[in-house]
């Protein structure tokens, strides 16, 4: 039986990879682990890159955010500004055109900020649906030198940016509201409610990419996406728990259940590698657009994936499945 949750890089290695149709040369990078987008030849000097993204189960006032951010976030990873949106929206029979109005607005006004169009979808309402569902693909174009791929070299910096663990304390701010009260007050589960809109890499990649070698999000699994990223390189990586910074109520919101920051839902995190000589000016350039970022660790010619701690070093742990998905999915 499948597990809940994104599909780990063993099944799609299985199942997913060996079933994709007849090669084509307009495919530059095709599907693999770790890789969010695809990158297709376009015109001249530029490649087209493509990422498509699902949207449910998300508070309905954050819907039409991420039904942009989502998929947009894919594509700013690989240094392409997010142009052209197809969107998918399938909706349960009650739903209101006061929802369908917001939606449309909110996703209308996330392509104004970034120079994106809705160019085409599909929209209905059906029976079998109890939630909102969307699909949202997204294209954009790079010039083929400053294309951006989660391939680090040895010596290469980790640079994330301050949001690592907010997906996983934004929803249970919305989800476990009743539950973290024993805890929190009303008015901090307020402040983490409104911070969805930190839940996006687009303004952060964006500006990241005239300092970086590449980029990924830390969505399902949030900063063991360092894995990914090693095995596509071939190299490891050395990570130090004394210089992560965790904003004090996402730390409050871990604590509580007792959850360790490194494989918690982080979308909106971005993980940055950055040549030697780069960080600073990555960090400088990031506070200054008010992004808070810091330097995590660094990548190793050596293969093993290290965690520092209090001393001490230690694998640094892997991916087995997401808090969020254990916790919530029994709700």
């Amino acid at each position: 039986m499948l597990p809940l949750g994104k599909l780990r890089n063993d099944v799609l290695g299985e199942i997913i990879f060996p079933n994709l149709g007849v090669e084509d040369a307009k495919v530059v990078y095709g599907p693999r682990a770790g890789f969010d987008s695809a990158v297709l030849e376009y015109e001249g000097e530029n490649y087209l890159v493509v990422a498509t993204d699902p949207v449910f189960g998300v508070p309905p006032e954050t819907f039409g955010f991420f039904a942009y951010h989502f998929a947009a976030s894919d594509v700013a990873v690989f240094g392409a500004r997010p142009r052209w949106l197809v969107l998918d929206f399938l909706f349960p029979p009650g739903t209101s055109k006061d929802f369908l109005s917001r939606v449309m607005r909110d996703v209308h006004e996330e392509c104004l900020k970034y120079g994106g169009s809705v160019v085409g979808g599909h929209t209905g309402v059906y029976p079998l649906l109890n939630e909102p569902v969307g699909v949202t693909t997204i294209a954009g174009v790079v010039r083929k030198s400053e294309l951006k791929l989660p391939i680090a070299k040895p010596g290469d910096k980790i640079v994330v940016t301050a949001k690592v663990g907010l997906e996983f304390a934004v929803s249970a701010a919305y989800f476990r509201e009743k539950e973290l009260l024993e805890a929190f007050t009303k008015k901090e589960l307020m402040r983490l409610k409104r911070s969805f809109y930190f839940e996006t890499v687009v303004p952060d990649a964006l500006i990241a990419r005239k300092f970086v070698r590449g980029m990924h999000d830390a969505t399902e699994g949030g900063l063991t996406a360092l894995h990914e990223i090693a095995d596509n390189s071939g190299v490891g990586f050395r990570v130090y728990a004394d210089k992560l910074h965790l904003d004090p109520l996402v730390r409050k919101v871990l604590d509580f259940y007792g959850l360790e920051p490194w494989s918690v839902s982080s979308t909106g995190t971005l993980i940055a590698i950055t040549p030697p000589g780069k960080s600073e000016a990555l960090i400088v350039e990031l506070v200054k657009n008010g992004i808070l970022a810091f330097e995590l660790g660094e990548f190793t010619e050596e293969r093993e994936r290290v965690l520092v701690e209090d001393g001490d070093e230690k694998p640094f742990p892997e991916f087995k499945g997401d808090p969020y998905v254990e916790l919530y999915g029994k709700s």
